[in-house]
């Protein structure tokens, strides 16, 4: 029959049926379907790319008009010629819609317990299903940033910024997870302002943290300093700008001139076995002093490097506070004590000379430790190697 308003207002359910269809003469696929209840709606019905009948709702009788009803027919009937297949992109978008925040946490939190330590994963699984619950019932397509920018405005209300810093690294790591597993196209946290910084002179890795940072680092340039700060415990500067003529590879020893110590006093560092290893796959370039950096110059691409290691952190499952290079000195002079260093041999590794131990006394002492200054640092690389290479998978390549 052809459609008129008059003509579907006088449709009527044939005796004895719960269902009856009516189909429209000018456009094709189009039809009208009236239930026993005393429903009536509006739908198309049409063939599948595999053969099979499908009908969808275009809508109901009583609130659309006609003509609204054929032109979103023949839109979805229009697309079909392109290969757009309406039920499919509506089942796709229930599938979407059942893929929420919640829903997401939970598969994070399932393989991130197997990765990490304990008092770790409790941290994560904290933040993601409390500070995180307002969004828990979100598709994580629906997500944006300002979304997460708001909570994290609510988490961080009454001085609470810290943690506010800390549920913000967790959510990014739940959703780089999930952007490697298809369920999340984009990481909605990016581009959030950070609540809070901690403060340098507070920081001291834990073992966690430290292990993260190590296999973090990539077989590069950046990768090998991040390594041997740790390693050595010297300043970022010291390790950017070493020298070819200060690294004495045979004898083990690094010696920075007086010209590139704080103090201003010459610093012989003694090298460990995996120093030298790192050393050692450090290609040189013929004409350059330096060993790291491009050109003429030292090594000076800090704070990129430093963002990309940050995000194969957060990728690995990890929850970072903020952290800074110089962190890596006070955890390795805190974990050289915390293994057996004497407070004064730690104090000679870092080149820090005061009190008797200036002038001619600093002199003589820094010779006397020689000795010891190398049974530390061969200790304190042991322990950081054992930490690397116990728990979590391999370093990244």
């Amino acid at each position: 029959m052809r459609f008129t308003k008059t003509s579907i207002d006088a449709l009527t359910l044939p005796a004895g049926k719960s269902e009856h269809y009516e189909w429209d003469a000018t456009l094709k696929g189009f039809g009208v379907k009236l239930n026993a209840g005393g429903s009536r709606n509006y739908l198309i019905q049409y063939r599948n790319k595999e053969g099979r009948t499908r009908r969808l709702v275009v809508g109901k009788v009583a609130t659309l008009t006609l003509d609204e009803a054929r032109k979103r027919a023949r839109d979805l009937l229009s697309g079909l010629q392109v290969g757009i297949d309406p039920h499919a992109d509506k089942a796709a978008a229930k599938v979407r819609a059942a893929v929420t925040l919640e829903s997401v946490a939970e598969a994070y939190l399932k393989q991130a317990e197997r990765r990490l330590k304990s008092r770790s994963f409790e941290q994560v699984e904290r933040h993601l299903r409390r500070d995180w619950q307002p969004l828990a019932s979100m598709p994580v397509t629906e997500i944006k940033r300002a979304n997460v920018a708001a909570q994290l405005n609510v988490i961080a209300v009454d001085g609470h910024r810290v943690k506010a810093a800390r549920a913000r690294s967790a959510l990014s790591a739940m959703f780089a997870w999930a952007m490697g597993e298809g369920l999340a196209e984009s990481n909605p946290v990016v581009g959030t302002n950070k609540p809070a910084d901690e403060k340098a002179r507070d920081r001291v890795l834990t073992e966690t943290e430290l292990r993260a940072i190590w296999r973090a680092c990539r077989d590069d340039t950046y990768g090998r300093i991040v390594r041997l700060l740790l390693l050595t415990g010297q300043r970022r500067d010291e390790v950017g700008s070493i020298s070819e003529g200060e690294l004495n590879l045979a004898a083990a020893v690094w010696t920075i001139p007086a010209g590139r110590t704080k103090n201003g006093l010459v610093h012989e560092v003694p090298l460990s076995r995996p120093a030298l290893e790192i050393l050692a796959t450090q290609p040189r370039t013929e004409g350059r002093s330096f060993l790291f950096g491009h050109g003429m110059g030292a090594f000076s691409g800090w704070s990129n490097s430093k963002e990309r290691l940050d995000t194969r952190i957060a990728a690995s499952g990890i929850v970072m506070p903020p952290w800074r290079l110089h962190d890596l000195r006070r955890t390795a002079a805190t974990g050289m004590a915390s293994v057996g260093v004497l407070p004064h041999v730690v104090e000679a590794v870092l080149n820090h000379i005061s009190g008797a131990k200036a002038g001619v006394a600093g002199i003589y002492n820094r010779a006397t430790y020689a000795r010891e200054k190398r049974e530390a640092l061969d200790l304190w690389a042991a322990h950081v190697l054992g930490l690397a290479q116990s728990g979590l998978s391999t370093t990244p390549s």
